[in-house]
């Protein structure tokens, strides 16, 4: 970098932290909010207040979330096969490139630990990991739902909501027993019903992970001192970093423990030492028959 893009970088630095300070300035002592700082946490947790009307039921903003992703997923899903699908050629354009080598990246991932039956696992984890990359993201778009009181709100991560990530454990729990029951019978089975706690890790590790940016953000906007451009900052840093560790996390261990539960059995040792012992008993005696018929003469 040239010396005179450097001075023009500075000065802008400058520039730009002296519109803020001067912004604080003029803002002053921010005006008490009608809600404490502890009831903002809790109703960003348990959503007691802020409750939205969906067809006559009294629902939380979260589901209202996880139907727009869902749609919002349906319909970018259709659209690419219906228009771009088609249009594929040998050699790939941009996002060609961009979605095979994403679709490659879970294949492999399934591949790596489950070698032995990956095709459904591959097409599970890449939806899962799809749905909460999207879905943490979907919050930065600050879409608006009006509650039943009528007051505005922003609606949240699908999976920033208890139920939501309760619902997602247990649907990748689900899909890894049935795993283990199809390729690998009642073995596989029970051996997915020893990891009874597998199901509670995995929701409470994404409600905790997705919370927490939720919480921080929170904590950082309810000061209007801090809400210029850090909350920008937090809320992006947060979202775009629980989006990538928590699509990863998950779709790794739904494919570990896949892996274990379909993988077919080794034959057990007593097997191989009954065939070897039959295997030395045959070859006695056929030296048996051998030697006896010259000891005879």
């Amino acid at each position: 970098m040239s010396r005179k893009k450097r001075i023009i970088c500075i000065v802008f630095f400058f520039v730009v932290v002296t519109f803020l300070l001067a912004g604080i300035i003029l803002l002053g002592t921010p005006k008490p909010r009608p809600e404490s700082l502890s009831e903002t946490m809790r109703d960003a947790v348990m959503h007691e207040t802020m409750k939205v009307d969906l067809f006559g039921l009294t629902v939380n903003p979260g589901l209202i979330s996880a139907f727009t992703v869902t749609g919002i997923i349906g319909v970018f899903c259709l659209i690419i096969r219906i228009f771009v699908i088609p249009r594929f050629t040998e050699i790939p354009g941009k996002f060609q490139m961009f979605l095979e080598t994403i679709v490659g990246l879970f294949r492999n991932l399934a591949k790596t630990n489950s070698p032995h039956k990956n095709d459904l696992l591959s097409a599970y984890i890449f939806t899962a990991g799809v749905y909460i990359f999207v879905g943490t993201i979907f919050e930065l778009f600050g879409f608006q739902a009006v509650t039943t009181s009528g007051a505005s709100v922003a609606l949240p991560a699908p999976l920033s909501d208890i139920n939501g990530a309760i619902c997602m454990g247990c649907t990748s729990y689900l899909f890894i027993l049935l795993g283990g029951l199809f390729n690998n019978g009642i073995k596989g089975l029970l051996g997915g019903l020893k990891e009874f706690s597998l199901p509670l890790s995995m929701s409470f590790r994404l409600f905790g992970a997705l919370l927490s940016g939720a919480l921080v953000t929170e904590l950082v906007y309810y000061y209007m001192t801090l809400s210029i451009v850090l909350p920008v900052l937090v809320g992006v840093l947060f979202t775009l970093l629980h989006a990538l560790i928590q699509a990863y996390v998950l779709t790794l261990l739904v494919s570990m423990f896949y892996g274990e539960v379909s993988e077919k059995a080794p034959p057990k040792e007593k097997k191989k030492k009954k065939q070897k012992n039959k295997e030395s008993k045959d070859k006695d005696q056929s030296i048996n028959n051998i030697i006896t018929p010259e000891v005879s003469k």
